[in-house]
């Protein structure tokens, strides 16, 4: 399904279907994720791209050219990733994509794009060595591994609780079923921690009263979960309303910048890591999240702080000009194939590129490493409790 970019409303980007796009304009596809399993931590991601488009193309925009954008939500479906990079490749004059959103998503259309010829580069997606057989196949995240490693330095080096981890996790969605079943107990077991029992739920579940009841009979001082945030809002309140006292672990999958509010008391306490946190004291990232804020503002949704989701995709659209820039992109229809190689290129060779969340250097599994914000739910807000630049 083809949708403007952005919120859910219409804002002055290209839609997929059938918009006036200028011959000079450089186009830049976007996978949207604006509805389905997805869109509470996706369906901002369009106000980034917009703060970014509007200070890249006041600035004079890529080799005299505007950078535009053309949209298509798939709902957070596999089967709708591979209709968009396959419109983005073969109908759109598209130099690159921004997507698609999950690790499901990616599986199924990062081949298609490697097929076709295009790059792709998710903002999102972080099962491990999703990218990694690919040359057009790019993620601006950060692998589960990396991420649980340091939730567990963190337990380790503030002396929380830790007499045991439980795991539940959700076997329906690829990044938390990958997490369940692989990520975690090898990481538990890497920190020196004791494993507890592990229970499973499905995504759309809304009873989850027998799996509290198993983890109840051997309660644990800490729950590392893998599943997306609507099933762990009813899986974090059954966990309190039967009694169970742990917290809550989880990483990049669950880290929505309103999931403290959302989750309200029984979410009190919950630690995540996360690539992005809005409350740095930086001017770089002041002037972000304010801007991002104004396009909320100016499109009557609600206005919050930035998630690092939408962090990611303010800097894929930087990564992507900046690539144009060095190739001399001219987005000429003769020279697509060879500028969309040009552009892949560049970025499997990006080194220290001055991003928003800090340097980012492309790695040898076409992911990034980032610096990672241990953060806790307190009073409904996210805040700081650790970090790791490395």
């Amino acid at each position: 399904m083809s949708k403007i970019v952005g919120i859910i409303f219409t804002v002055g980007f290209a839609a997929a279907s059938g918009s006036s796009v200028a011959a000079q304009d450089l186009i830049l596809g976007y996978m949207a994720s604006n509805t389905g399993p997805y869109a509470t931590q996706a369906r901002r991601n369009g106000a980034a791209i917009e703060v970014a488009l509007d200070e890249i193309n006041a600035a004079g925009g890529i080799n005299g050219m505007k950078l535009k954008i053309e949209s298509f939500d798939t709902g957070g479906k596999p089967e709708q990733a591979v209709v968009a990079i396959q419109r983005f490749a073969q109908d759109t004059p598209a130099l690159a994509v921004i997507g698609p959103f999950s690790s499901s998503e990616c599986r199924v259309a990062f081949p298609v794009g490697e097929r076709l010829g295009v790059t792709e580069m998710s903002m999102a997606s972080a099962a491990p060595k999703i990218a990694a057989p690919f040359t057009y196949a790019f993620r601006n995240t950060v692998e589960e591994n990396f991420t649980w490693e340091r939730i567990f330095k963190t337990i380790l080096r503030k002396n929380i609780s830790h007499a045991s981890v439980a795991i539940a996790y959700a076997t329906d969605d690829a990044i938390s079923s990958s997490t369940g079943t692989a990520v975690l107990p090898a990481k538990i077991q890497g920190a020196g921690l004791a494993k507890g029992d592990t229970v499973t739920v499905r995504s759309n579940a809304f009873d989850v009263s027998a799996q509290v009841s198993q983890l109840m009979q051997n309660p644990s001082d800490l729950i590392a979960v893998g599943m997306p945030p609507d099933i762990l809002l009813h899986f974090a309140a059954e966990l309190r309303r039967q009694g169970h006292k742990g917290i809550v672990l989880g990483s990049t999958s669950i880290a929505d910048v309103d999931l403290p509010e959302r989750m309200g008391a029984p979410g009190e306490g919950t630690i995540v890591g996360a690539t992005f946190f809005s409350g740095l004291d930086d001017p770089r990232t002041k002037t972000f999240v304010q801007g991002f804020k104004d396009k909320l503002k100016e499109h009557g949704q609600p206005v919050v702080d930035p998630s690092q989701f939408d962090a990611a995709t303010y800097d894929i659209v930087y990564i992507y000009a900046d690539a144009m820039k060095k190739v001399g992109a001219t987005g000429d229809a003769t020279k697509l194939a060879a500028e969309r190689t040009a552009i892949r290129d560049q970025i499997r060779q990006m080194k220290a590129f001055p991003a928003l969340v800090g340097p980012l250097t492309m790695g040898p599994e076409n992911d990034v490493n980032k610096t990672i914000y241990i953060l806790q739910a307190k009073g409904g807000v996210w805040t700081l409790l650790d970090k790791h630049p490395d």
